[in-house]
């Protein structure tokens, strides 16, 4: 057993710790209030450097990832767009039937990888022509469209989301020049009137 030494009481310990506290309080006692609001004043703007410190801190990280989220997807967008003339050579082996087996099992498998990473094919006949969408690089008349209408579609097109990466070329019909429609000549009456 240890023996506490001669002249030690049990209960010196807590009266040593109450002798401590006491002096602490007197000290914090003596201080001056103009000691005290100095000290108010430093840790508040200590506190507000910290806060200011953790929201740069916040804001840059939202940044270095928006960043990593551009750096990706500028990065698929070019391996896509250098894709896109190996997807136009199985577009015409598959128009004169030459897509067969392993060859059309990797042309499906290629389509599938390059649909999940967002290319999109645009362009069907019979659609309005668009020209923020189409290319037009042959043009007719036609009694059979009311509208500019895409009636061939030469190479389609690839979009990643809303970026077109490359417009859908097409041949293109518009109505007969005396087959226009009652409310474009009203049109352009209001037009002249406008232009008088």
């Amino acid at each position: 057993m240890t023996e506490k030494p001669q002249g030690e009481q049990p209960g010196d310990d807590s009266a040593a710790d109450e002798a401590v506290i006491k002096a602490a309080e007197e000290a914090v006692a003596g201080a001056s209030g103009d000691e005290l609001a100095a000290a108010k004043r430093e840790a508040k703007e200590r506190t507000a450097d910290l806060q200011r410190l953790q929201a740069e801190y916040q804001n840059y990280r939202k940044r270095v990832e928006r960043d990593r989220l551009t750096v990706r997807e500028i990065a698929i967008s070019n391996i896509l767009e250098s894709l896109i003339p190996v997807l136009d050579d199985i577009g015409r082996a598959r128009e004169h039937g030459e897509v067969t087996g392993g060859f059309k099992s990797v042309a499906e498998s290629l389509e599938t990888v390059v649909a999940k990473l967002g290319l999109q094919q645009f362009g069907k006949e019979g659609e309005p022509f668009d020209p923020t969408l189409h290319e037009a690089l042959m043009h007719s008349y036609s009694s059979e469209v009311t509208e500019d209408t895409c009636v061939q579609i030469l190479q389609p097109g690839y979009r990643i989301g809303e970026r077109i990466i490359r417009p859908a070329m097409v041949a293109v019909a518009e109505p007969q020049p005396g087959t226009q429609t009652t409310a474009e000549p009203d049109a352009d009456k209001a037009d002249g009137a406008a232009d008088n």
